[in-house]
Order: C-alpha cells, then sequence, then structure tokens
C-alpha cells in the first residue's frame, strides 16, 4: 500500500468525514490539525509495542566524558550516542556475553561497558511501513483528529475501541512474521515426563 505521512493522515480525514489534505502546508484546520498530532502519534504507535518490523540493532558511537561538574559520571561509566531514529529501547547487549547495567540518560546511553550494541524500534519512512500498521494508525489519527474537528465525542469514542482494536490485530500480525521460539528448558515439562 506504499502511503506517505500526508496520504495517512489524509485517509484518517475522510475517516471521520472531512475533507482530507493534500498537503500539511495547506491553509487549512485539517492540514493544522494533521501537521501538529500526526508525529507524535506515529512515535507513539511505534513505541507501543516492540513491532518486529521497525526492530533495528547498531552498534553505539561512545562519546566523550562531559567536562562540567553536574555531567559528572561515575567513574566507569561511559556514555553512548543513540541514533537519530530511535524510538524505543529493547535491550542492551556489551558484546562480552554480560548484560551490563545501563541508564537511559538525557539522549543518551550510560553504561560501564566499554562497547554498547543496542536493540532497538526505530523510526522508519511511512512507505515501509507493513498494511496493518498503516490501518492501525489511520484508524488511530482518525480517533485523535475527531473531537478538534468535528467536536463529536461519540464517534471520537467509537473510533477510539475501533483504533484499539485494529491496533491488537496489528500486534497479532507482527508477532506471526517470525518463527515462534521453541522451549527448551522448563521445569514442568520435563516433570510430565
Amino acid at each position: 500500500m506504499a502511503l506517505s505521512d500526508v496520504a495517512l493522515c489524509a485517509r484518517a480525514l475522510v475517516m471521520i468525514g472531512v475533507s482530507p489534505i493534500a498537503s500539511f502546508a495547506e491553509e487549512t484546520v485539517e492540514a493544522e490539525v494533521a501537521a501538529m498530532l500526526y508525529p507524535a502519534l506515529r512515535d507513539g504507535m511505534l513505541a507501543a509495542y516492540p513491532w518486529r518490523f521497525a526492530a533495528r540493532g547498531k552498534w553505539l558511537a561512545r562519546l566523550a566524558p562531559p567536562d562540567d561538574e553536574e555531567g559528572q559520571l561515575a567513574r566507569d561509566d561511559r556514555q553512548f550516542a543513540l541514533p537519530g531514529d530511535f524510538i524505543r529501547l529493547l535491550s542492551l547487549e556489551s558484546g562480552a556475553g554480560q548484560l551490563p547495567e545501563f541508564e537511559l540518560r538525557k539522549g543518551v546511553i550510560v553504561c560501564g561497558a566499554e562497547r554498547a550494541f543496542l536493540n532497538y524500534v526505530g523510526r522508519m519512512p511511512e512507505a515501509s511501513l507493513p498494511v496493518w500498521f498503516d490501518m492501525a494508525l489511520m484508524a488511530r489519527l482518525a480517533a485523535e483528529f475527531c473531537l478538534p474537528l468535528t467536536e463529536s465525542g461519540s464517534r471520537a469514542e467509537y473510533l477510539q475501541k475501533r483504533a484499539d482494536t485494529l491496533f491488537h490485530q496489528a500486534r497479532l500480525a507482527d508477532a506471526q512474521q517470525s518463527t515462534p521460539r521453541r522451549i527448551e528448558d522448563f521445569p514442568l515439562l520435563e516433570a510430565r515426563g
């Protein structure tokens, strides 16, 4: 389906019965609402679940230690820069086989490891989003656009329920995009004999 950000918003606007937009730069209330809400809603949907289609992995660049007293780190801590497309942290590995203790702080990761490999959910071009995510995102946009554009609380409530249903369906579709993990070592299975 390969839709752009504007196309996703235009379809969501049609879902609530208002005029679609052709650009965020239009001088209409619909374009203003869409431009204002879309980026946060898209990122919120990506952050709400560890989507397989948006999963990324990357060795992080180590930053120089801060010079000022206020930004001092513990003696063994190091700072690593987050990727520009970062939305949600899934896990952090050091390559040493042991999970490092870490903290996400002010746009950097602080940990005691020499190296850090980040597994994360990343922002991606709208044209790369799977159709089931597009559908859930359009429903969420429609639910959020509804109140400021139509002032209909009952319609907004209905659209929110629909958005929740489509979000659940998108999560199920995403979960089916890889082989299920096999339970290898589970004491209850062993007890059954």
